[in-house]
């Protein structure tokens, strides 16, 4: 099989035929062999049935898998490890995909020496953004685009996201899997379960051993946003978790702390809560609230550091 297309679900199947029926209508005009794999992450819904029905009709060969483990990186490593494709391309259930997707993702990786591709993420929001949703927070919905025109990314400060990534299975035997202990789990509703990075982490571990990333505009999907997303506790949650899990990644010992806290820490955050106040007293709520999300990162920072070093 030349490509595999993996989508991991949990509790979603109101997603899936839009999702299924955007892969039906894709306009290919080359030859190649591709698939689909639905992989279902110990969903309590009636995925399995939706999808094993959609199958028996479908034009394109769609497989149905589960995974008990509970977790992003575990879906997606079934998926890695069920497939065969030399290539593996990687959506959401709540993408939906543009009709030359597929076809403009097969041509970066035969045009272009590279071993990962990303395309453009617009996303749909069910209602008019807030206004405290600035232009520079969008990427925290999903949201990615570096422009029209195709090029190469570092790996490290540009890297595809993973609602529209495709990676050669060979990277995969190289550096391996994603990292499962990170990775939202189940709904991303709790706080618990709102930890990302596993994208960060392994692009990085990619670019680390001389990976070749390219953009691919052509390449274009729409995001589903959900009404949760579009609160200030959504964003404000995903930086607190950040910090934390920056906290516990780091295996630096450092000799100056507090309560398991690294000294240089303080200074920073006193910093960026200044300047939030700053913020909130010349710009207001809705332009403060991007500098919140920084001082709520280091609240994350100090308290992943007291639990991994003061417990």
């Amino acid at each position: 099989m030349d490509i595999s297309i993996i989508i991991c679900t949990y509790n979603r199947v109101d997603n899936l035929k839009d999702c299924f029926n955007c892969l039906a209508s894709q306009e290919i005009t080359s030859n190649f062999a591709w698939e689909v794999l639905l992989v279902d992450n110990n969903s309590s819904d009636h995925t399995k049935q939706f999808t094993l029905d959609y199958a028996a009709q479908a034009d394109f060969k769609l497989r149905y898998s589960f995974e008990s483990q509970q977790g992003l990186s575990h879906a997606r490593n079934h998926g890695v490890n069920d497939f065969t494709g030399r290539i593996l391309i990687f959506i959401d259930d709540d993408i939906r995909v543009s009709k030359n997707w597929l076809q403009s993702i097969v041509n970066a990786f035969n045009t272009q020496q590279c071993d990962a591709v990303g395309g453009r993420i617009h996303i749909e929001s069910p209602a008019k953004l807030p206004k405290w949703i600035t232009l520079d927070m969008y990427g925290f919905l999903g949201h990615q685009d570096f422009g029209n025109e195709s090029r190469s990314m570092d790996g490290y400060k540009e890297f595809p996201f993973g609602g529209n990534m495709a990676i050669k299975r060979a990277v995969f035997e190289k550096i391996g899997l994603f990292d499962t202990s990170m990775g939202r789990k189940g709904t991303g509703l709790k706080k618990e379960e709102l930890f990302k990075g596993e994208e960060t982490d392994f692009f990085h571990r990619l670019a680390d051993v001389g990976g070749r990333f390219y953009y691919q505009p052509e390449a274009l999907v729409l995001h589903k946003i959900l009404a949760h997303q579009l609160k200030p506790k959504f964003f404000l949650t995903l930086h607190n978790n950040a910090g934390q899990l920056e906290s516990r990644r780091d295996a630096s010992t450092y000799r100056r702390t507090i309560l398991g806290i690294p000294m240089f820490i303080f200074p920073q955050f006193v910093r960026a809560t200044v300047k939030y106040i700053e913020l909130c007293v010349t710009k207001g709520p809705n332009f403060s609230f991007r500098q919140l999300m920084t001082v709520t990162y280091f609240l994350g920072l100090m308290e992943g550091y007291y639990k991994k070093n003061s417990l």
